[in-house]
């Protein structure tokens, strides 16, 4: 039986066994998770006021606005936690993050058309019965 195999890749020969993470993504800092930890809680504390405290009059106008910060706060944790940008893993992830703001974009105005069409078309006595 040979030496070499109880010493593969280099553990048992003195040296200590060394993973660089040296592939070309950008690896997360403090700053930089603080910064998405912040960012991450107003877009959350946002939604929440507008909700709470009623501030428009009109829903719709809520729910845009909630579909749009909740469309930021994807990319803020597409950048800031995945670490996704354009020099990481040869460009792409850029391409990822793209395809998922293309998908966000797809998925929020198809629900929003669908949610539309189906009050609009609602049986004219549905809207004034109450649900028990």
């Amino acid at each position: 039986m040979s030496d070499h195999s109880t010493t593969a890749h280099g553990a048992g020969d003195g040296h200590a066994a060394h993973h660089d993470h040296d592939d070309g993504a950008s690896h997360g800092t403090f700053r930089s998770y603080l910064t998405g930890f912040v960012l991450a809680v107003i877009l959350t504390a946002i939604p929440f006021w507008l909700v709470m405290d009623k501030v428009f009059e009109n829903s719709s106008i809520t729910a845009m606005l909630l579909l749009g910060l909740g469309a930021v706060q994807i990319v803020v944790h597409m950048i800031y936690f995945l670490h996704m940008n354009a020099k990481s893993e040869g460009g792409w992830n850029m391409l990822a993050l793209i395809f998922t703001i293309v998908l966000v974009i797809i998925t929020l105005s198809g629900s929003l058309w669908v949610m539309y069409h189906m009050n609009a078309n609602m049986m004219p006595s549905m809207h004034g019965m109450k649900m028990s």
